[in-house]
């Protein structure tokens, strides 16, 4: 019974307060409206007076419980009292709008002039009842909100600390941000200025807090305004700026924080407030590519899709970017009942419950995935199943071979039994040139799909697309790095002159879906990765992200490379013929020479290596791979 009692005690505390406020408006409209100068005739005193000691109590009698209604039609009622932002001035700004309409309407239709009757209220009266009415609801809706953010907040942020911030960027995102910590100071953040670029918004004050100048004035703000923490409100796409504001807090002992994208507050998953420490992706990210949305929806909409290795890092995001695009069925495929599980629940929270089907299942298991076959007929297949960890694959290379080889042709071949329209495989730059076993065994997986399409007679589109390291996912050395400055150092790097291509995992999945839309029959479209990257510079950059400063904070220490690595990871092979496409970031490689062997052909070869001791494994595969350059162990 609480909640229906709490309901009626808000509802009589709002009838009580809004009731008085109109009260309060139309007794000072008929004031204003007839207290006129005391030189008035006889006739005009008379008929003033009528009005306001004879009509004006009438008037009260049904015109205050008429806003009040209108006000509770258009959720006046509903909300939290001290709550008050511009849409709840709007929808009261059209209830009393309405209120005075029929206010003003009444007298037409009744007959106007008349003191004595109580529906026929003069249309100054109205008039200025209507603007009476919106000062003193909206002001005193935004006096109490004013007031406990005022007061409550403060004493709210007296029992802790409160850290006071500099915002760079005065834009949008900028000014939600400030409206939310300012209405939220219990929260411990108190922002004191803005700095931006734009010089006609220098000296101006948004939601009270000024803009000081540009970033570059980031040195003066700890000992000038006391401050200790910047937040970046800047658009994703500005990388070379993001970095050198960071910079710039990095030389002034200044913590960075991000504030969430554009994309992710339009989508409502987050709050401007919701502020995170700036990561690796923030400062290493490009400028997102532009995608043909209408090619990729064209051929995910309506469709059943497979996904395998759908737990994974470029799997889960791959669910996540297809479900978005509405195909008829979502299929999700992972060995990992764990990761699969968390790859599902995320998904439902987004909404798309209704579209995806998990499946606990091994593509190496034969009579499994022709099941999912028969049961779905998927027309789009995205093969992201896959064994990458390089140190691990190299003591087990059957391993490897099993799942990224065999796994890959089981996928490929039921795909064309049962008719798909397009197979993707998810490859690596690592098989450009492979010196470790993951590379070559990715390497002969390219080389399943081409000779897949070769016998498809061309009901099957098979392709695949190669890329390097994605930051951020499952093995890959950015979360290594974090845990070991986490736990204190020392950072392992294993040669100062490593190199690597990164990309963020939203973007190299949003250009697979591209590929997949570009590509015909038998390419190797490779994703363009931008510069190398020294991993040291990476270690280094970590390190100052978090406050710390390296070598002398947390040591960088040089660990040799490790069983199977490259200084450098290529992206073209010899043989291999550059094509551009129609999108700037996605290239053509296309060998100048049809597959030797058929698919079974080289499957049966690679079944033969399961068996052998791992020195004969691999040299077996170098058998296969003419380019592979195994470790010496």
């Amino acid at each position: 019974m609480a909640a229906p009692v709490n309901r009626l005690q808000r509802a009589a505390f709002f009838f009580a307060t809004y009731g008085v406020l109109a009260a309060l408006s139309l007794w000072f409209a008929y004031e204003l409206r007839f207290a006129g100068p005391e030189e008035m005739t006889i006739g005009e005193r008379q008929a003033a007076e009528a009005y306001m000691y004879v009509q004006r109590p009438m008037v009260l009698l049904w015109l205050i419980p008429l806003k009040v209604l209108l006000l509770g039609a258009w959720g006046q009622f509903r909300g939290v009292f001290y709550y008050f932002r511009l849409p709840d001035a709007l929808r009261m700004g059209f209830a009393l709008a309405a209120a005075t309409a029929l206010a003003f309407l009444l007298p037409s239709l009744i007959g106007s002039g008349n003191p004595a009757q109580a529906f026929s209220v003069p249309r100054g009266v109205t008039l200025v009842d209507f603007n009476l009415s919106l000062v003193l609801f909206v002001g005193f809706r935004v006096s109490i909100r004013a007031l406990r953010e005022r007061f409550w907040s403060k004493q709210q942020a007296a029992q802790g600390v409160v850290e006071r911030i500099a915002i760079v960027g005065a834009g949008q995102v900028g000014a939600q941000l400030v409206s939310e910590l300012m209405s939220r100071l219990g929260h411990g953040i108190e922002p004191v200025c803005f700095l931006d670029d734009d010089v006609a918004k220098h000296d101006l004050h948004i939601h009270g807090v000024p803009v000081i100048g540009a970033p570059e004035r980031m040195p003066e703000l700890a000992e000038k305004y006391g401050i200790t923490e910047i937040i970046l409100a800047l658009p994703a796409s500005a990388v070379r700026r993001i970095r050198e504001v960071s910079a710039l807090a990095s030389a002034s002992n200044l913590r960075v924080l991000v504030v969430p994208s554009m994309s992710e507050l339009a989508g409502g998953r987050v709050r401007a407030s919701d502020i995170r420490p700036i990561s690796v992706e923030d400062i290493l990210g490009r400028e997102p590519a532009k995608l043909d949305d209408e090619a990729i929806d064209a051929m995910v909409k309506g469709r059943t899709v497979l996904v395998t290795g759908a737990g994974g890092s470029i799997g889960s995001e791959l669910s996540r970017q297809l479900a978005a695009r509405s195909p008829a069925r979502l299929i999700l495929l992972d060995q990992c009942e764990v990761l699969l599980y968390q790859a599902e629940q995320e998904l439902i929270a987004a909404g798309a419950g209704a579209l995806i089907t998990p499946i606990v299942g091994d593509v190496t298991d034969v009579d499994r995935m022709r099941d999912v076959f028969v049961r779905f007929k998927p027309e789009l297949v995205l093969h992201a199943a896959a064994h990458k960890h390089v140190p691990m694959m190299e003591s087990q290379p059957s391993e490897a071979l099993k799942n990224n080889v065999l796994g890959t042709e089981i996928v490929a071949r039921l795909a064309a039994e049962h008719g798909a329209a397009k197979f993707v495989l998810i490859s690596s730059d690592k098989a450009v040139n492979p010196t470790n076993v993951m590379g070559a065994s990715k390497r002969l997986a390219e080389r399943v799909v081409r000779a897949m399409q070769a016998q498809s007679g061309g009901k099957t589109s098979f392709l695949a697309v190669r890329f390097g390291n994605v930051l951020g996912s499952s093995g890959s050395v950015i979360p290594m790095f974090r845990r070991q400055i986490d736990a204190g150092g020392p950072v392992t790097v294993t040669h100062p002159e490593v190199k690597r291509y990164f990309m963020t995992i939203p973007e190299a999945v949003g250009l697979v879906l591209q590929s997949a839309t570009l590509g015909s029959g038998g390419d190797i479209l490779v994703l363009e990765m931008g510069q190398p990257l020294k991993i040291i510079d990476v270690a280094r950059q970590l390190i100052e992200l978090s406050g710390l400063r390296p070598d002398i904070d947390i040591e960088i220490r040089i660990i040799g490379l490790r069983p199977g690595e490259k200084l450098v990871e290529e992206l073209q092979y010899e043989g291999e013929q550059y094509r551009p496409t129609e999108h700037p970031r996605v290239f053509r490689f296309v060998a100048d020479h049809a597959p030797q062997d058929s698919s079974e052909a080289l499957v049966g070869r690679v079944r033969a290596l399961l068996p052998l001791e791992r020195q004969a494994c691999k040299q077996g595969m170098r058998d296969l791979v003419p380019e592979y350059v195994p470790f010496a162990e």
